[in-house]
């Protein structure tokens, strides 16, 4: 066989495997994924464009408007010139004509354009606050997949020591220096430590179909995360961190930007209080014939002429002053001063939740940290703990019930200290997300 065919067809099945092997997600990979996919950034990113088509519409009105006008009017005749409508001026009257209207004020009138450009900002900024709420489920999610990780390899563990303790009870029933009840006991345990470890394995499989639905474009569960718990991050001073997140906090952004549009929602309702002043420029032709001239016949035209042109233009200017609407521009512009103020008690508002939350998960962070000694500590008290009972328990000198017990306190010891890494990791990533880190 050729040798290069060879080399071929044994790399194929390790291509295969690569192919087939799920990918492995880090956490920022997990967060860069879910704004990707995530529903509510995309509809956040939505907001975005909208707002963006406002500011578009606003800075068009100020601009002239080209329409073309076209219209035909028939009336019944009557045996004069004019028909049965006077105003008509004719039975049959053709208008054709391109029009262009200009509002002049709309120049110096700033406000809806610098509304818009406000809303779009504050749509801009949700879309941050979108990304970091959705990032707090992702952190959690993710950890939740890792702890329950951890724990299948806990429950594989206890599994094996359980099976090892079945196997020595048999050999001492069957040296005549052990009872079956312990044969019993250490049995039902072993039952139980096979339960357990069925039900991390679906942990495992349920976490991830609740962090797959964020990740991935199509629905799937088949993915692997990294298991980093064991870095263990240094907590940033609070002052720092609080730096940080006023200088970062999109919910401070959007409220602040909201007072900003609030503040020329206020101008723009006001406007009504203005005089409005546009100028028309027509066009075309207003004729009784649809041609540009009307020729007639043996100079019976008015004053004897042969011709007369339809087609030429007329501009006018329009000044209208409001002075009466039973007080309904009134009534705008304090609803929009009202709306404003909401727009500044929803900024302070943000202002004492962005504080309540750091210090909340500053309060979870340092809790969790100064318990981690604590949890390792126990880790390694119950590994001796079981070590030692077992050999007491060989001796004749402790019961099975012991030795039962002390497995099941070293499982839940290590279940715990991973629980404190994820809690703490947890609480680090909210810190992290809340001064705009990660």
């Amino acid at each position: 066989m050729n040798p290069r065919k060879l080399i071929l067809f044994t790399c194929l099945p390790f291509c295969a495997f690569a192919q087939d092997s799920p990918p492995a997600i880090n956490l920022e990979n997990a967060l860069v994924r879910a704004r990707q996919y995530g529903g509510q950034v995309q509809s956040a990113n939505l907001a975005v464009l909208t707002a963006r088509e406002d500011w578009v519409q606003a800075r068009a009105n100020r601009l002239p408007s080209l329409n073309a006008f076209n219209q035909f009017i028939y009336t019944e005749g009557n045996g004069t010139p004019s028909g049965v409508f006077v105003a008509n001026d004719g039975v049959h009257v053709y208008s054709h004509q391109a029009i262009v209207h200009q509002e002049v004020l709309a120049f110096f009138r700033q406000g809806e354009v610098r509304r818009a450009l406000a809303a779009e900002a504050v749509a801009q900024a949700r879309v941050e606050v979108a990304a970091r709420g959705l990032n707090a489920t992702i952190i959690q999610d993710y950890f939740a997949i890792v702890s329950a990780q951890r724990k299948l390899t806990n429950a594989q563990t206890a599994l094996q020591q359980s099976q090892r303790f079945y196997e020595i009870t048999q050999q001492l029933e069957q040296g005549g220096e052990a009872a079956h009840s312990d044969v019993v006991k250490a049995q039902i345990d072993l039952r139980q430590r096979q339960r357990d470890l069925a039900d991390q394995e679906a942990a495992i499989q349920k976490s991830k179909i609740a962090l797959g639905v964020f990740l991935f474009p199509t629905f799937t569960a088949e993915f692997n995360v990294v298991d980093d718990l064991s870095e263990i991050p240094v907590l940033e001073p609070l002052a720092e961190a609080q730096a940080q997140a006023y200088s970062t906090s999109p919910d401070l952004q959007a409220a602040r930007t909201g007072v900003l549009e609030s503040g020329y929602e206020v101008t723009v309702a006001r406007y009504a209080y203005l005089p409005s002043f546009a100028i028309d420029f027509f066009y075309g032709i207003n004729a009784n014939q649809f041609a540009v001239r009307t020729h007639y016949p043996d100079d019976s035209g008015p004053n004897g002429m042969s011709s007369r042109q339809n087609l030429g233009y007329v501009a006018q200017a329009t000044l209208n002053i409001p002075v009466w609407n039973w007080g309904i521009t009134r009534s705008k512009v304090k609803q929009a001063e009202l709306k404003r103020d909401q727009a500044r008690l929803d900024l302070t508002l943000a202002g004492r939740t962005l504080q309540g939350n750091l210090a909340a998960a500053y309060t979870e962070a340092r809790a969790a940290q100064a318990q981690l000694g604590s949890l390792r500590e126990s880790v390694d008290l119950s590994n001796e703990s079981l070590r030692l009972t077992l050999l007491r328990y060989q001796a004749g000198e402790a019961t099975a019930l012991e030795v039962v017990d002390a497995q099941t306190t070293l499982n839940q010891a290590r279940n715990a200290y991973d629980d404190g890494l994820a809690r703490y990791r947890i609480a680090i990533a909210s810190v992290q997300t809340l001064t705009g880190t990660l």
